[in-house]
């Protein structure tokens, strides 16, 4: 059975782990053998695995990880470049990655994994999957003399797991950055212990039945996890809430899209600002995306602006993203824009037809990919900024919801 927090914790919260390398090497071992399941499927035919394959799980002292299997980068079956492209797109969302070799093998693909992590600034160690128990020759143990790595031949032996794994996790801590396993909190320079924080949560059509969506329960729980005081309300009731309060809250957090009506009630000398600015400031460039908001003002009737969410999810009849913003843009401009709407990890292909790119908050994704979308659209010279602070923009509200932030910036 699954432990608790192989249940409870997002993804987005993970520690990443890609395991990339030639078909046939190993990999699904691998990560069937960290994981201690069959996760992926295991067979000798080149190309079995077809798509990537995520497994959560917790790995002392790692912490919870995500293990992603993926499709071997020398694939030459009928399904090779839409199989290779999605084993491309997992390298933005990577934190560490295991590059799994075949003894005393080093192809041109190997070298083409090395330049992808290097150029995502990817840290990673290599697992010399040596099935053949074979000597290692001098020209392999050369190309490797720069890398941390490990050898075994044992894959196939449950008894050797506990052995392996203690080796394989203290080589991945030598290798992994200490921000990437100690990741800010969304309280980060915003909120300290014992301080009240009011949470402003309106249920309105797109709030899932019976639940907040994650968000709300992750900034929750981010406040509890440095014992901050939370009151939650809706909009409606904000005003007896704060009435009721014997002093002023330290800090006022609400959805976007009551921003205005929210800063109508709050007193002036209370720290405010929403959960998606607390979600860009912490998962993306906070500068970035701030300096995207200065092309709504250069957008010119027709032009494309792309809402890009980083999940799939059911559209209400008033969705933040399809509905109010497009509304809201429309509005404060005068004159009609063109609206797409991208949904999951991938951009369209003609990214470069739009004037603007206004994301979600990314709490589905880790920072790594969050970081990675963002830059994509930067080296396009795209700008790009996020739900929250065009809401705000546009309510003249701007100024004030970024205020906790600004002098981190």
């Amino acid at each position: 059975m699954e432990n608790d927090v192989e249940l409870k914790t997002p993804k987005s919260l993970r520690l990443h782990i890609g395991v990339f390398g030639r078909t046939n090497v190993g990999k699904s071992t691998l990560v069937n053998y960290i994981s201690d399941q069959d996760t992926s499927i295991v067979s000798s035919v080149a190309g079995t695995t077809t798509d990537s394959v995520y497994k959560s799980m917790e790995l002392s002292p790692l912490g919870p990880i995500t293990l992603i299997d993926t499709a071997g980068i020398d694939d030459i079956s009928d399904l090779s470049k839409e199989r290779i492209e999605r084993t491309a797109k997992v390298f933005d969302s990577t934190d560490v990655a295991i590059i799994v070799l075949e003894q005393n093998i080093w192809t041109k693909y190997e070298n083409e994994i090395v330049k992808q992590l290097n150029d995502k600034k990817t840290p990673f160690l290599f697992v010399i999957n040596n099935y053949k128990k074979e000597s290692l020759d001098e020209d392999f143990i050369k190309k490797l003399s720069s890398y941390k790595f490990i050898e075994t031949e044992l894959l196939q032996d449950k008894n050797y797991r506990e052995q392996f794994l203690a080796s394989l996790k203290q080589n991945l801590l030598s290798v992994i950055p200490e921000d990437s396993l100690n990741l800010q909190p969304l309280t980060q320079n915003i909120i300290k212990s014992f301080q009240t924080v009011v949470m402003v949560v309106p249920l309105d059509l797109g709030a899932p039945k019976g639940r907040l969506i994650l968000p709300q329960v992750q900034m929750i729980r981010a406040c509890l996890d440095i014992n901050a005081v939370v009151i939650i309300t809706k909009e409606t009731e904000l005003k007896q809430t704060l009435e009721k309060l014997k002093d002023k809250p330290d800090i006022v957090i609400c959805d976007s899209q009551v921003v205005k009506k929210v800063l109508n009630i709050i007193p002036e000398d209370v720290a405010f600002t929403t959960f998606s600015i607390i979600f860009s400031s912490n998962k993306s460039d906070f500068k970035t995306m701030l300096e995207g908001i200065k092309a709504i003002k250069n957008l010119k009737p027709a032009d494309k602006v792309l809402i890009a969410e980083a999940c799939s999810h059911h559209a209400s009849k008033d969705d933040i993203g399809r509905v109010k913003i497009p509304k809201l843009l429309s509005k404060y401009l005068g004159f009609e824009l063109r609206f797409d709407v991208s949904s999951g990890i991938d951009y369209p292909k003609n990214l470069e037809d739009y004037s603007l790119i206004i994301h979600c908050g990314g709490c589905m994704i880790n920072k790594k990919q969050m970081i990675s979308r963002l830059n994509y659209a930067v080296n396009k010279n795209i700008p790009i900024t996020n739900y929250g602070m065009v809401i705000s923009f546009v309510n003249n509200t701007l100024d004030r919801v970024i205020q906790p932030f600004v002098k981190n910036i």
